[in-house]
C-alpha cells in the first residue's frame, strides 16, 4: 500500500503562494518513492502579487482555489485533514509559506500560525510522523514547533532568517543547496531549494534527497 504524504500548499506562485517548481518537484519525488500525495491548502483569501511586475495588486486570491491549479483539482481544505490520515507531510516553499501559512515574513520569531496549519503540524509532531520542509518553509516549522521540540532545520545560509529561526527555540544549520538536514529525533527534514538555488536542477537534487530522507524515516 502506498504511503500517504500530505503536501501543504499556500497558493500558486512564488511571491504570494507556493513556489511552483518546488511543489511540482516534491510531487514528482513523492510519486517516484511510490507515495500518494494528498494536497491541501487553507480555504482563505490572501493578498495577490502580479508575477510579471512582482508588485502587490491590492486584490486577493483564495489559497485553496489557486493551489488547486498545482494539484490538478485533487486537493483538500486543510481543516478537513487529520494527522491520523497521513504517514508524512511536506511543505514546499514560496513566500506563501511565510505569509499565508504563517506571518514569519512580517513577524519573524514572533510569528503566528494559520490555525489549521498549526493544528496539523502539531498533530504530526506529536505522532512522530515525518515532516519535510523546503526553502523558506522550515521557518514555519520553527515558528510552530520551536518552543516545544527545538527542531534542527535549514534554509541554507541566510543569516537574518537563521537568527529568527534560532530565536524560536529551534536551531538553524547551514546547508548547501543540494543537501538536506535531517533532525532524526524530531523526524524533520529540510533543504534550501530556491533560498540558494541558481537553477531548477539544483533545486531538484535537494528536493529529491529531502523527500527520499522523509520516506526513510517512515
Amino acid at each position: 500500500m502506498k504511503k500517504k504524504i500530505g503536501v501543504v500548499l499556500s497558493g500558486c506562485g512564488v511571491r504570494d503562494g507556493s513556489e511552483i517548481h518546488e511543489a511540482v518537484l516534491a510531487l514528482l519525488a513523492i510519486d517516484r518513492n511510490n507515495g500518494e500525495a494528498i494536497c491541501m491548502a487553507p480555504n482563505e483569501d490572501f493578498p495577490e502579487t502580479n508575477h510579471l511586475t512582482m508588485q502587490e495588486t491590492g486584490g486577493k486570491r483564495n489559497a485553496l482555489v489557486e493551489a488547486a491549479r498545482i494539484a490538478r483539482g485533487n486537493i483538500w481544505d486543510i481543516k478537513e485533514v487529520k494527522a491520523s490520515e497521513l504517514d508524512a507531510i511536506v511543505f514546499p516553499g514560496g513566500y506563501g509559506a511565510a505569509k499565508n501559512l504563517c506571518n514569519f515574513a512580517e513577524k519573524g520569531a514572533g510569528a503566528t500560525i494559520q490555525p489549521d496549519v498549526s493544528r496539523l503540524l502539531k498533530e504530526m509532531a506529536a505522532a512522530k510522523k515525518p515532516i519535510c520542509a523546503i526553502c523558506i518553509a522550515p521557518a514555519l516549522i520553527a515558528a510552530t514547533l520551536g518552543k516545544e521540540y527545538s527542531p534542527q532545520v535549514t534554509v541554507g545560509n541566510d543569516a537574518g532568517t537563521a537568527e529568527a529561526i534560532n530565536q524560536t527555540g529551534s536551531r538553524h544549520l547551514n546547508c548547501p543547496v543540494t543537501e538536506v538536514v535531517v533532525d532524526g529525533k524530531n523526524r524533520i527534514v529540510s533543504t534550501p531549494a530556491y533560498m540558494l538555488a541558481g537553477s531548477i536542477s539544483e533545486t531538484a537534487v535537494g528536493i529529491e534527497k529531502a523527500v527520499k530522507a522523509t520516506f526513510d524515516l517512515l
